[in-house]
């Protein structure tokens, strides 16, 4: 039996162990690389050349929506799942788009992560759970999220300003977002400024309070 060949992404080392446990039990898949961060995650892959890139996007010092663009660009026969602490609604457009080939919540079943990954092996794309629009919650009209009365969703950010918003969420100031971003201070201030005006928030403290709910996947 021919084993396909999976690199793995995630900034913590628990998730990173528990996939890999998972996979290996399986006789058709392997592990062949792990990384925490998108530098690294593209040394490993470059020197393994996997199968399939399993990527949480949502990384420490960086955002997985440039490695998708990277893997989809040098190595377009890889196949990239994102999985990520986000409903489906807020991000499975935006990496299929870009790239990738399926979406998985990590909420969602260990069998729908393993669906997932044969699916997409097969050349397939999977989406899970499917996205969903909330409507008729407390008279608000179909379509709308909750928090999207007194602003925007995270879903009207560019690939840019979401990498900003989830930095800000990690605690980062301007001078290590911009630093991690390559980025200036001035322009990392400019993101920030659209942030706020596109989700309708007053302030910086809003901003961080927002971006921090994000990052732990109380909001999308």
């Amino acid at each position: 039996m021919i084993q396909r060949r999976i690199v793995i992404v995630d900034d913590h080392p628990i998730v990173r162990q528990g996939l890999s446990q998972l996979i290996e039990q399986e006789a058709d898949l392997s592990v062949c690389g792990e990384a925490e961060d998108v530098d690294v995650a593209k040394e490993v892959i470059a020197r393994t050349i996997p199968d399939l890139v399993l990527l949480d996007i949502s990384l420490k010092f960086s955002n997985g929506l440039d490695l998708i663009k990277f893997v989809k660009s040098s190595y377009p026969s890889i196949f990239v799942l994102v999985l990520s602490l986000h409903e489906a609604s807020a991000y499975a457009e935006r990496v299929l788009q870009i790239g990738a080939r399926g979406f998985v919540s990590k909420a969602e079943a260990v069998d729908n992560m393993l669906l997932a990954v044969r699916e997409v092996l097969a050349g397939g794309i999977y989406v899970s759970p499917p996205p969903k629009r909330i409507g008729g919650l407390d008279g608000l009209p179909t379509g709308e999220m909750p928090w999207e009365q007194r602003g925007g969703s995270v879903r009207r950010l560019t690939d840019r300003e979401l990498e900003v918003f989830q930095l800000v969420g990690n605690g980062m100031n301007n001078a290590h977002i911009a630093d991690s971003m390559k980025l200036s201070v001035k322009t990392v201030e400019t993101y920030k400024a659209h942030i706020k005006r596109k989700l309708g928030l007053a302030n910086t403290v809003e901003l961080v309070e927002r971006a921090v709910k994000w990052n732990i996947g109380r909001l999308d």
